[in-house]
C-alpha cells in the first residue's frame, strides 16, 4: 500500500500524542514513533515519583501504543542536550532577575531541533506533535494559528518554530476538542490513557519547587544573596528578603513577611538585590519592549505597526495591543492595562487565530515612565 510519507511523531506516552500517532497511523502515513529521554530524575530531588512527560511509565505507554499498532518506536536520549540548554537556561534566567518559560524554550530549542535531525537520519519527510494548534501555508510562510479547542490551545509555545521547521510539522490534533479525543481513545481500546492523570509541572522541577532546585543546582547561590531589601514602590526599606532569585513578578504567596496589605512582587531589581513590594494595581502597564524574536505570519512587521492582541504567559487571554518594530525589537503599546508582566516571560502576537509571531519580555513600561522611551535604558 501507498503511503502518504514517513512521519516522526513526538510520543510523550500521553493521550495527545497517542491519538496524533494513532491517527497518522490511520490516515495512511508510515509512522514511527520516538519518547524522548530528557531528564535524570533521580537527580532531581523531590519527593513525588517521576511526573510529566518523560518518565520510564511514560516511555512504556508510549512503546505499549506503537507495539499494539505494529510501527517502530525508538527513545531518544537526549538529557545532555537538555541539560545544556533548557536547565542551564532555567537556572540562568532566575539568577538574572527574570522568569523563565522552560517549556517554550524546550519546544522551539530541543524538541523540534532532535526530531528533526533523527527524522533526518530515519528517512523521514515530516514530524508531528500533539500540541493543540493548527498548521497553513499561505504567502509562502507557514502559519501557526489557534486549536479549536480554546481552553487546550497550545499556539502560544510554539511562537519560537522556525519557518523551515514548520515546512516539516504536521500537527493532526489542531481541529480536535480534547473532549472528542477522548472520545477517540476511547473507541480504540486506549482505556488507560484516557484515565491517566495529566502533568503540568516543568518535568525536572518536582513538586513544582523551583526555589529548592535552584538551591541543590547552584549551592552558593543562597549564601549570595540572602539579606537583600524588600522596598515599596516609593524605595522605602519594608523588610529583608531571601535574595532575588527566590521571588517573581506578580508573586503573592511566600514572601516570608506580612506587610499589613494584600502585598504582590512588582519588580525584581538584580543590581542592587532588591525586591518592589506594591499593591495589585502596582503590577499594572501599558506596554513592554520585546525582544529576541521569530515572525511566523509576516517575514517582518509592517513598517506602520500593527494591531494585534498579544499575550503575556501561557494562560492569557490576551489584549489588544499595537506593535511596531524598534531596532531589532518590538515595542507593545496595550490599549488597556495588563497586570504582572513578567521580564524572561514569552511575548506572543496574535491576529485574528494566528500567530504574527513573538519573543521574549524585555521590559515592562507605564505610560509616561522614564522606561517608555527604548533609549532611556539598556535592553
Amino acid at each position: 500500500m501507498e503511503t502518504k510519507g514517513r512521519v516522526l511523531v513526538a510520543m510523550s506516552g500521553g493521550i495527545d500524542s497517542s491519538v496524533a500517532a494513532v491517527l497518522l497511523h490511520e490516515q495512511g502515513y508510515e509512522v514511527i514513533g520516538m519518547t524522548m529521554k530528557t531528564w535524570d530524575y533521580a537527580s532531581s530531588g523531590g519527593t513525588k515519583k517521576e511526573t510529566g512527560c518523560c518518565s520510564l511509565d511514560s516511555i512504556n505507554d508510549a512503546r505499549h501504543i506503537a507495539v499494539s499498532l505494529g510501527f517502530p518506536h525508538y527513545i531518544l536520549d537526549i538529557r545532555e542536550e537538555f541539560g545544556d540548554s533548557v536547565i542551564d537556561y532555567f537556572t540562568n534566567e532566575y539568577v538574572e532577575g527574570r522568569t523563565p518559560n522552560p517549556c517554550v524554550m524546550c519546544n522551539t530549542h530541543i524538541k523540534w531541533d532532535a526530531l528533526l535531525k533523527r527524522a533526518d537520519q530515519l528517512g523521514c519527510e515530516f514530524i508531528a506533535t500533539g500540541h493543540y494548534a493548527q498548521i497553513r501555508e499561505e504567502n509562502n510562510r507557514f502559519i501557526i494559528s489557534k486549536g479549536v479547542d480554546a481552553l487546550k490551545d497550545q499556539s502560544y509555545v510554539l511562537w519560537g518554530v522556525s519557518q523551515s521547521s514548520l515546512a516539516r510539522t504536521i500537527l493532526p490534533l489542531g481541529h480536535l476538542t480534547k473532549a472528542k479525543i477522548r472520545e477517540m481513545a476511547t473507541e480504540r481500546g486506549f482505556v488507560d490513557l484516557v484515565n491517566k492523570s495529566e502533568s503540568y509541572e516543568i518535568c525536572f522541577v518536582p513538586d513544582n519547587d523551583y526555589r529548592g532546585f535552584l538551591k541543590r543546582r547552584i549551592p552558593e547561590l543562597e549564601e549570595q544573596v540572602k539579606g537583600g531589601n524588600f522596598i515599596d514602590t516609593e524605595g522605602k526599606i519594608i523588610g529583608i528578603h531571601e535574595g532575588y532569585p527566590f521571588y517573581t513578578v506578580g508573586q503573592r504567596k511566600g514572601l516570608g513577611k506580612a506587610f499589613g496589605y494584600p502585598a504582590f512582587v512588582t519588580e525584581i531589581r538584580k543590581e542592587t538585590n532588591e525586591v518592589v513590594i506594591g499593591k495589585l494595581e502596582d503590577l499594572n502597564r501599558t506596554g513592554m519592549y520585546v525582544g529576541q524574536l521569530n515572525l511566523q505570519k509576516y517575514d517582518s512587521i509592517p513598517s506602520v505597526g500593527l494591531e494585534t492582541v498579544t499575550k503575556v504567559r501561557y494562560k492569557d487571554a490576551g489584549t489588544p495591543a499595537f506593535i511596531e518594530g524598534l531596532d531589532g525589537k518590538i515595542k507593545v503599546e496595550f490599549h488597556e492595562d495588563v497586570s504582572g508582566i513578567a521580564p524572561g516571560q514569552a511575548a506572543v502576537f496574535y491576529e485574528g487565530d494566528d500567530v504574527v509571531g513573538g519573543g521574549w519580555i524585555l521590559k515592562s513600561f507605564q505610560k509616561g515612565s522614564v522606561f517608555e522611551n527604548v533609549q532611556s535604558f539598556q535592553l
